[in-house]
């Protein structure tokens, strides 16, 4: 199978062609005309990872976070940049992140999270004229206290801890959520009527909260872990007889928290 074939299921589910500007999905190593056997599937392209797709016999990787974003002036052993990169190429690994592009379809990043917090109606916060674009807005099926809506995203996303602005007294009712770093959208939330903002890689400023709507930090990894499986899933529907690998390091989190 070729490259450009998996690469075309990933891309009937979430366009390349919705990524921001800023972005790099797609093939970063390698390109469509590529023979792959096998995936390996995970959230960053790490030396490790890469290990796992040899080990696993997968000559492609897909990440949701691009291997390169900006410009790479050198590739050598001496940056974990530099190592992955010899070590894809060495292995024949085709290397393809599907990032912003999957962080805009509702079906996607934010939607997927919405949908383990349990929220209803939802629908796209800031979106284009095709109904895509970043970051959800939902309702709770019964409205919450602030430190009772806390507690069940704690649990609903398996969070060990949540950053927070002050409690809001009365009940939450409107919940918008955008997967990764989403302090842009703190002013989309609020206009949309809001009355909690879940987000990640929130600033210390951000925390003063405009009046009447309250912010969540949930932490990057943590906003955006499940589209792992939303991609193994869209690939393993799609392409019933091919090996579909979840990577292991997919599941742990670089920041640590003591």
């Amino acid at each position: 199978m070729k490259a450009s074939e998996i690469a075309s299921v990933i891309e009937a589910a979430a366009p390349l062609r919705l990524q921001e500007s800023w972005d790099n999905s797609g093939f970063c190593i390698g390109d469509g005309n590529s023979e792959v056997h096998g995936v390996m599937v995970g959230f960053d392209c790490t030396e490790g990872l890469i290990a796992e797709a040899v080990s696993a016999g997968a000559d492609m990787v897909v990440t949701h976070h691009p291997l390169i974003f900006g410009g790479v002036k050198k590739i050598s052993e001496a940056t974990s940049l530099g190592r992955t990169i010899i070590s894809a190429i060495r292995n024949g690994i085709t290397v393809y992140a599907c990032h912003t592009n999957m962080d805009k379809v509702l079906g996607g990043v934010s939607g997927t999270t919405a949908a383990r917090i349990g929220l209803k109606d939802v629908r796209v916060l800031d979106a284009d004229a095709e109904g895509n674009g970043l970051g959800v807005i939902g309702s709770l099926p019964e409205p919450m206290g602030a430190e009772a809506f806390l507690g069940h995203l704690k649990s609903a996303l398996s969070l060990s801890t949540v950053r927070c602005s002050r409690p809001l007294p009365g009940l939450l009712r409107n919940v918008a959520l955008c997967g990764g770093s989403g302090r842009s959208l703190i002013g989309a939330a609020l206009a949309a009527g809001a009355d909690i903002y879940v987000s990640g890689d929130i600033s210390y400023h951000d925390f003063y909260a405009p009046d009447g709507m309250m912010i969540a930090d949930i932490g990057h990894f943590e906003s955006e872990a499940e589209i792992i499986g939303v991609i193994c899933d869209i690939l393993r529907e799609k392409i019933p007889n091919f090996a579909v690998h979840t990577a292991r390091s997919s599941r742990i989190n670089p920041v640590y928290y003591f």
